[in-house]
């Protein structure tokens, strides 16, 4: 049994697209295949003609052709004044056709940060939104209260761009019957249960806090140079990227892209302070009780580590 599967392209890159396009075992060919899918439409795959495209969407305006699949690429753009037409299909607002299709479908996928949450358009003045979320806050396009044919909300797939292999896996689990727990902002646990600090090679040097303060070294990067490796969760150090590397393991600063307010509007590369002690602190920490801790680490830190030595 094949499960039918659209793409629409909402405001926003195809950086999405061209991640899964690196999916590696399988390859997205093998893929599709392996898990069932029939992918009726994407911008980037479709070889039909516009007016082939055209006559399947009335087929699935009418209820002649399921839809079982629903993938959303971008925020949904409402502006100017809420007429959509900062992003149109064949003359019409995009926003339109996205309300139609997802009454239509079994399940739908954000996938990419600005799908889930509204993301990089946010600060474009063009009225963008996430699907089900405005950043933090449930609502989006479609409204708090819903849910597709399934029953499900809106499964957000966050991430700029969202991860290969959690896009294969949540849309192979959804295909193959598997339930997906999902968190609070609608993001299943299998891959965002985890921050991006767990995994991290600098774990280390955070707990003794060997801090940096330029790029080229192997010590912590949270506490001067913005890395939102403990703040944001994600699977980026647990499925690495083309199954070799991370922002941290390369030394760039985690930009916390899975988080429902990404980005953030203060610099990527530098972390707000008072005193040196970050504004933000570790999901789930006290302030008090990490003060305290962080003091007397940094004071313990051992002499390979202030040397930036991984080992003896």
């Amino acid at each position: 049994m094949f499960h039918s599967m659209y793409w629409l392209q909402g405001g926003g890159c195809g950086g999405d697209t061209m991640a899964w396009l690196s999916l590696e075992v399988p390859d997205l060919t093998e893929w599709f295949a392996l898990v069932g899918i029939e992918l009726l439409y994407h911008p980037a795959f479709f070889n039909g003609t516009a007016v082939e495209h055209q006559r399947l969407l009335a087929r699935i305006a009418a209820g002649e052709q399921d839809l079982d699949i629903l993938c959303l690429e971008g925020s949904i753009l409402e502006g100017p004044d809420g007429t959509g037409l900062a992003d149109t299909f064949m003359g019409e607002p995009k926003k339109d056709l996205f309300r139609m299709l997802a009454a239509r479908a079994r399940v739908v996928f954000a996938v990419g940060t600005c799908a889930c949450f509204g993301g990089v358009p946010l600060e474009g003045g063009v009225g963008a939104t996430g699907a089900q979320f405005h950043r933090w806050d449930r609502g989006g396009f479609l409204g708090a209260d819903f849910s597709a044919g399934s029953g499900l909300p809106v499964i957000n797939l966050a991430g700029c761009p969202c991860h290969p292999d959690v896009l294969a896996g949540a849309l192979g689990a959804y295909a193959g019957g598997r339930e997906l727990a999902l968190n609070d902002y609608n993001m299943p646990l299998e891959w965002f249960n985890v921050l991006v600090h767990q995994g991290c090679t600098r774990n280390e040097y955070h707990e003794y806090r060997v801090e940096e303060k330029n790029f080229g070294e192997k010590g912590c990067l949270f506490f001067h140079m913005g890395c939102q490796g403990p703040l944001a969760y994600g699977p980026c150090n647990k499925y690495l990227w083309n199954r070799r590397s991370s922002k941290t393991r390369v030394g760039v600063p985690c930009f916390g892209c899975t988080r429902p307010d990404f980005p953030n509007a203060h610099p990527f590369f530098r972390t707000r302070n008072i005193e040196g002690i970050p504004l933000e602190l570790p999901d789930g920490v006290d302030r008090a009780h990490y003060l305290a801790y962080k003091g007397m680490a940094a004071a313990a830190a051992p002499e390979r580590l202030r040397k930036r030595q991984t080992w003896v």
